[in-house]
């Protein structure tokens, strides 16, 4: 039998314990775990029907729930082709469907309208998940379909995946299978994310009319403009305010989110793998499993996104120590790598502070700039006669952890790999296609190449000790056709990739991967199973990692999000700040340094590790509790910040993005507080930062104490700020 089958929860996932309990269902199924319910329609041998998705219902009879799902039918007198509610998470024509199909699959042209029907369903209870399976078949097509559905103890996400089975001998070819969650009329606006190279995640907002709102990635990975999430709520949602539901798709290659709303008021979210005409076809007892679909809900975006939080904290490979602060290579010396060089940066480094010592692109042989060489992954023995050896043994010596940058996946034509195997190059027929930072793509869909690039990667750990691999990807996948048959390769790809990362984690327990895709071009929990960081952007101007990481913190948590201080002249945008405002934009994430501290004075080292002790003393709170911001009327300011999980500290940070529209702020409440405790808020910073300036309110002098109630009614009046500036704000709680 082939599988089509991703194992996307490899290192981060499903938890191997057998089922605690298993049972057979009714007509109606109520699945609660992490403060969700989940309700779900069987009847009438139809695929599952969610009923309700999102706040936890309590404990329900048979009686209650016999009663909710009459309770949901309208009535539609024979009119079900026009009004096919309640929708099934797979949505079917014969049904009456007339909106975005669930499966498209046809055998050369005929048995296109799958229709299938269940033949049996159970849930299950483990530690990670209370599960309902339903399995159904469409006996004239010969085909069987499985389906999961979950509710995670740990976090309340919901997930569900469908697997299809061919049982003929005639070959099965797959367009799509698109799962989708329903979410309620009160769900009035969408929500989704854009973005570029160096400003990934921007938000834009519209109306939840009739229609499709669909994003699609089509390039090989999820990209800089991918969406991450597609949202729907309460009209005027934000961080602490409107219920609010999401989708995501655990994926790292071609897919499609999007929101629907039918004529009938139907609104749905939905999530596909987007598969390339011939990508999947299934002879006899052949399969295909789609990725997860995850949704997410709550009241505010800190709540929705407090969930994805939890589950990446809960996953068997989430880090359990302390994250480390990196100093990466890149902006520092670019290609110019000589061991005398990076042998002294890695002592400054040691000194301010740095607890990881990053080689970025520019170590292997005959790389000088990025027109060459890329994919012959042997150490340059003319920039480094002894090797990295020495430079990695130093960095240990300085007590940092030594790391390295690969690009797996790419290739340089004026490259060895190149030259001795073309065949390894994507080609659907027109040749290597048009290059992008002049490379192209090396078809992991060969055996020989998967191979070659996993033992080139796993010698070097091995040699080198590299406790941390930084896993680049800047060329989208456009002619990705695989050799010699040009036939589709995006999934095949994005699958070997997982086996190269889950085989290196095999080999070298305690390795840490950073995914990193000309920035935040693959951020998602496909890959995010398999890695333990990742590079929200290039841009380590803090005026726009403000932004960015604000919403890329909508699935990822701070201590997965890689966030550097850079030089004062940013390198992406040409603008200018002082370090108190890069230093506190990096703050709050996995603190890293990409600035040339050979080149800096004394003063700037100085306060780069003033910045790196102070992001020590916080790091627990900063990298385990619960993230939060304020939704503010003045759109120049942000109030950002993380609130211990027992409620006992927090830590918040006041900017402007410009100027505001009326001076001063005013009150700001500070939100996520407990009500019922006092805390003493006070204004901190580094040793050795200057004092804010100008007149300040009476406060700031000796903090204040108020009641967590008042803070989050009456607020403060916040400090004066120039734009691009900000203030740390640090609360303790007076009764722990």
């Amino acid at each position: 039998m082939k599988t089509h089958t991703p194992d996307l929860t490899t290192s981060a996932g499903r938890n191997p314990a057998a089922a605690l309990t298993t049972e057979p269902v009714g007509d109606v199924v109520h699945l609660r775990a992490g403060g969700t319910s989940v309700v779900v329609q069987l009847s009438d041998a139809r695929l599952p029907r969610v009923l309700h998705w999102g706040e936890d219902l309590g404990t329900l009879s048979d009686a209650d729930l016999t009663t909710i799902a009459a309770a949901a039918m309208p009535g539609i007198g024979d009119s079900s082709v026009t009004y096919p509610q309640p929708v099934p998470v797979l949505a079917q024509v014969p049904e009456g469907w007339l909106g975005r199909p669930g499966i498209v699959a046809d055998r050369d042209g005929t048995q296109w309208a799958a229709r299938f029907l269940v033949a049996s369903a159970f849930t299950a209870e483990t530690a990670e998940a209370r599960t309902l399976t339903v399995r159904a078949v469409d006996e004239p097509y010969g085909l069987e379909l499985e389906i999961e559905l979950e509710v995670l103890h740990a976090s309340g996400l919901v997930r569900q995946r469908a697997v299809l089975r061919n049982r003929e001998p005639a070959p099965l070819r797959v367009g799509a299978i698109e799962l989708a969650l329903p979410v309620p009329q009160a769900a009035d606006e969408v929500m989704d994310l854009t973005g570029r190279w160096s400003l990934e995640r921007v938000p834009q907002r519209r109306a939840f009319d009739v229609g499709e709102w669909v994003r699609t990635s089509r390039g090989g990975k999820p990209g800089l403009e991918h969406t991450t999430l597609v949202l729907a709520g309460e009209r005027g949602f934000g961080f602490r305010s409107g219920r609010v539901w999401a989708t995501h798709l655990a994926w790292s290659g071609n897919q499609t989110l999007g929101a629907e709303r039918t004529p009938a008021d139907t609104r749905r979210l939905v999530a596909s793998e987007m598969l390339v005409p011939g990508e999947v076809v299934l002879g006899r007892d052949d399969e295909y499993a789609t990725p997860w679909q995850y949704g997410s809900w709550g009241d505010g975006l800190d709540e929705l996104a407090a969930r994805f939080h939890r589950h990446l904290r809960a996953s068997a490979g989430a880090p359990r120590s302390p994250r480390p602060v990196i100093l990466n290579t890149w902006e520092a010396v670019y290609f110019e790598h000589d061991p005398a060089t990076l042998v002294a940066l890695a002592e400054r480094g040691a000194a301010a502070g740095v607890e990881r010592f990053v080689v970025d692109d520019g170590w292997f042989v005959g790389r000088r700039d990025d027109t060459t060489s890329l994919g012959d992954w042997t150490i340059d023995p003319e920039r480094w006669p002894a090797g990295l050896a020495p430079l990695a043994d130093r960095v240990r010596e300085l007590g940092m952890d030594f790391g390295l940058w690969f690009e797996p996946e790419m290739v340089n034509l004026d490259s060895d790999l190149a030259r001795e195997h073309p065949d390894w190059l994507f080609d659907a027929g027109h040749g290597a296609g048009l290059p992008s930072r002049y490379q192209h793509v090396l078809d992991l869909g060969h055996p020989e190449a998967e191979s070659y690039v996993l033992e080139a990667m796993s010698a070097l750990v091995k040699e080198l000790g590299i406790a941390y691999i930084k896993w680049d990807h800047n060329r989208y996948l456009l002619d990705a056709g695989h050799s010699p048959s040009g036939r589709p390769g995006f999934r095949e790809q994005t699958l070997a990739a997982y086996r190269i990362m889950d085989e290196l984690h095999r080999r070298h327990p305690g390795l840490e991967i950073e995914s990193c895709a000309s920035g935040g071009g693959r951020i998602d929990l496909g890959v995010l199973a398999r890695t333990q960081r990742v590079w929200p952007s290039d841009c380590n101007d803090p005026h726009e990692r403000a932004e960015i990481q604000r919403w890329t913190g909508l699935l990822v948590p701070p201590e997965y999000q890689g966030t550097h201080i850079g030089a004062e002249h940013s390198h992406t945008t040409h603008r200018q700040h002082p370090l108190s405002y890069r230093g506190e934009k990096a703050l709050w994430g996995n603190l890293g340094v990409e600035l040339n501290l050979l080149a800096e004075d004394e003063r700037t080292r100085a306060d780069v590790a003033a910045w790196i002790a102070f992001h020590k003393r916080h790091r627990e709170l900063l990298h385990g509790g619960v993230s939060v911001h304020a939704d503010l009327a003045e759109p120049a300011a942000r109030l950002d910040g993380v609130v211990a999980a027992d409620g006992s500290e927090a830590l918040f940070a006041l900017s402007l993005t410009e100027r505001p529209r009326t001076w001063p702020l005013g009150r700001i409440a500070l939100p996520g507080l407990d009500d019922a405790r006092r805390h003493r808020v006070r204004v901190v910073a580094p040793d050795g930062a200057e004092p804010l300036s100008g007149a300040q309110p009476a406060w700031v002098v000796d903090g204040v104490e108020l009641p967590g109630r008042v803070l989050r009614a009456v607020g403060l009046e916040m400090p004066a700020l120039d734009p691009d500036r900000s203030v740390i704000l640090h609360i303790e709680s007076c009764d722990a």
